[in-house]
């Protein structure tokens, strides 16, 4: 753990290196953030996930300490974000979602800048990350393509020992083989004892990475959840084909059942897989002459959630 880390604990009295406790901001009349309850443990991958404007940037951005909430709190790593900020920023490596170079500089001496300001010598990892990276740091910032730009941001939020990581759209720009390999240095993090916070609006992305997830939508947080628990009530595509026509109000009742529709001798619909059992009860009535169940894309599942959050948010 980094030296002089303070403690933090949730209501529970478990350790949690990065917690909000109704935190909003707002411009005028415009809501950005809403009463955000939120907390993170040590040694998880968090994604915050939420589609553009949905208010992940302003979150990261109050967690920094680069904006003043309007109401509610903050700690990262025992730090209320506000108040004690540069504190906040010894123990974090943040990664903004457009971030800032100097345009002269090349990748070493952004390094050797960013390690001077922190106090310290050029941190040998950084070489490392950029070797892992592919990243060639003889080049000024402004001769390198978007995704060397975004290597040499994440090369420099990555390079100093950090016990929690805030990354905005780390993968923005990056080919397929950086992605990867951030993955796995997130992971590395991780296995270290650290945390990442990982803000992103594609889920496909955070599932690969992700311990939980939660999901922002409109300012507002509409639901937290374990990967895996996701992953179990995952939604599944039904179609069935029937030697009769069947009356839409035998599966109408079923609890979860999505898209219904009932014609034409078939019927198609969507469910979780709580619902399966009854579904195939209630085909059992009728003669059937095929039948398929497949299991739909975790980010379908996803998307499910986010109908029901903007209807509870309404």
């Amino acid at each position: 753990m980094t030296p002089g880390l303070r403690g933090a604990a949730d209501a529970t009295g478990t350790g949690v290196v990065l917690q909000t406790r109704g935190l909003g901001k707002t411009y005028g009349h415009a809501v950005a953030l809403r009463d955000l309850d939120l907390a993170l443990a040590p040694g998880e991958v968090f994604g915050y996930l939420g589609p553009n404007g949905a208010g992940k940037t302003t979150t990261l951005r109050l967690l920094m300490g680069l904006l003043r909430p309007t109401r509610g709190s903050a700690q990262v790593c025992g730090y209320d974000a506000w108040r004690e900020s540069p504190a906040v920023r010894r123990h974090v490596g943040f990664l903004p979602g457009e971030p800032a170079l100097y345009p002269t500089l090349t990748g070493s001496q952004h390094i050797d800048y960013l390690s001077h300001l922190r106090g310290a010598e050029p941190y040998p990892s950084a070489l490392v990350l950029a070797e892992r990276l592919d990243l060639d740091l003889r080049t000024p910032s402004r001769d390198l393509s978007k995704g060397n730009r975004q290597k040499l941001a994440l090369v420099l939020a990555l390079m100093a020992p950090t016990q929690v990581l805030i990354l905005d759209e780390p993968t923005s720009g990056l080919d397929p083989l950086a992605q990867q390999e951030l993955h796995v240095l997130m992971r590395e993090h991780v296995d270290r004892g650290g945390s990442v916070l990982l803000s992103s609006h594609v889920l496909g992305e955070v599932q690969r990475v992700a311990d939980r997830v939660g999901l922002l939508r409109r300012g507002r947080l509409v639901a937290v959840d374990r990967l895996d628990a996701l992953r179990g009530r995952s939604l599944h595509h039904v179609r069935a084909t029937f030697d009769v026509e069947v009356p839409a109000s035998a599966f109408a009742g079923i609890d979860g059942v999505r898209d219904l529709s009932v014609g034409d001798h078939s019927l198609t619909c969507a469910a979780p897989e709580a619902s399966l059992d009854r579904i195939v009860k209630a085909l059992g009535q009728f003669p059937l002459r095929d039948l398929t169940c497949t299991e739909a894309e975790l980010e379908e599942t996803f998307l499910a959630y986010y109908g029901r959050g903007e209807d509870d948010a309404a």
